[in-house]
């Protein structure tokens, strides 16, 4: 009764969402809590819609979520698909693991990037446009960033278990708001990411400037 209290206090206090999240965790993070990115897909999906219900004229929702899974290894994650692709039932997966792509459901999107590493996503930006040919003097950040797979900025990037961060989402994620959090992904909670909403609204971002 306590915890839901305080789990109702927090959302209370928060009156703007991020546009969009990311999670990233480890392979052995999601060996040992392979339904937590379900969980957490169903929590950012109640906690917009309790937001937006508060805030009528102007409704601040979680657009996209991502989990970036770290893993030297993509095929040892397959084992975990089938609790990856439950997320299409209640939301829109786009699934990235090795060279596949898939897409199922409706809804909120959410990426889950199995092994990605953003090194490797500009490496391959450098050499579509060689291999198209691209006059040196047409590249710019913009014309850049419509070669990237994921072609979006994170507002908030989430790191649970006190571990360093990857280089995923190297370019997209240069202004987003860091938080670490000390709990492992297994023992993450609703009230854990309610905090990190919270303290995200009271941040000030300066983009850089």
């Amino acid at each position: 009764m306590i915890y839901w209290l305080y789990e109702q206090m927090l959302k209370r206090q928060i009156a703007e969402l991020p546009g969009q999240v990311c999670f990233m965790i480890s392979g052995q993070d999601m060996a040992d809590a392979p339904g937590k990115l379900f969980q957490t897909t169903a929590w950012c999906i109640e906690i917009s819609a309790y937001v937006s219900k508060l805030n009528a004229s102007v409704p601040p929702v979680i657009r996209g979520l991502t989990f970036h899974i770290a893993t030297p290894s993509p095929q040892d994650m397959e084992k975990c698909l089938s609790e990856i692709r439950k997320i299409g039932t209640i939301a829109h997966l786009i699934l990235h693991i090795g060279d596949k792509e898939e897409e199922i459901g409706e809804g909120m999107d959410i990426v889950v990037a199995v092994g990605k590493s953003g090194r490797e996503e500009i490496a391959a930006c450098i050499r579509r446009m060689a291999e198209a040919r691209i006059p040196p003097e047409d590249v710019d950040e913009k014309f850049l960033e419509s070669y990237l797979t994921f072609k979006y900025t994170p507002d908030v990037v989430i790191k649970s278990g006190g571990d360093h961060l990857t280089d995923f989402l190297i370019w997209q994620s240069v202004y987003s708001e860091l938080f670490f959090s000390d709990v492992n992904w297994k023992y993450f909670r609703k009230v854990d990411f309610l905090r990190i909403l919270r303290d995200y609204q009271s941040r000030i971002r300066r983009f850089g400037k």
